[in-house]
């Protein structure tokens, strides 16, 4: 007897760099900072993550995006690399126009030079209806006219930081320990 499943196998990506037998790379923190913030309309998704996270002291976070209006969101999916160098290869730009993200997730960090980087999937419905996901371009996706909300927690004793993978072949947000006399702790006042 033959089972059918309604659903494809899900892919299968082959890293092509040395296997690291550890698959989490993990660092705890002692200290998190819980933050409701509201997304500020006419902003980038970066911007409007960015600068008042900096303004509280928060270069480290993971965010849960509640779901809002772009006035322009555009997004790129990561099939595997053709050219097998790396696990992946981002797609070109996909402009969703305006467009509602229905739901998504954002780690914020340090990008190789040290400036701040916003990493984002989500899932979005275009305004004909369709169902979309992928990789969120930040910089240039723009908050609609409503304030979107989010919820924030810090990474107060460890930082992201962007570097290269050996294994995936591609630069990842990896933890990375900070001096403790350089970590945030206490009350947050805003």
């Amino acid at each position: 007897m033959t089972i059918v499943t309604p659903f494809p196998r899900p892919r299968t990506l082959i890293h092509p760099g040395r296997f690291n037998p550890v698959r989490i790379q993990s660092l705890a923190s002692a200290a998190a900072r819980h933050v409701r913030l509201q997304l500020q309309p006419g902003l980038s998704l970066f911007d409007a993550l960015v600068a008042p996270l900096a303004a509280i002291g928060v270069t480290s976070a993971s965010t849960t995006i509640l779901g809002g209006f772009f006035d322009r969101l555009d997004y790129c999916v990561a099939p595997p690399d053709p050219s097998g160098r790396a696990v992946i290869a981002y797609t070109h730009p996909i402009p969703a126009g305006r467009a509602f993200l229905v739901f998504g997730n954002a780690t914020i960090g340090k990008a190789l030079d040290g400036a701040p980087l916003v990493h984002c999937h989500a899932a979005i419905r275009t305004a004909d209806g369709a169902m979309m996901g992928g990789h969120i371009l930040t910089e240039r996706s723009i908050v609609g006219p409503v304030p979107i909300p989010v919820l924030v927690t810090s990474l107060d004793d460890f930082e992201l930081r962007q570097a290269f993978d050996p294994e995936t072949n591609i630069p990842l947000l990896q933890p990375q320990a900070v001096d403790p006399s350089h970590a945030h702790h206490g009350a947050l006042r805003i």
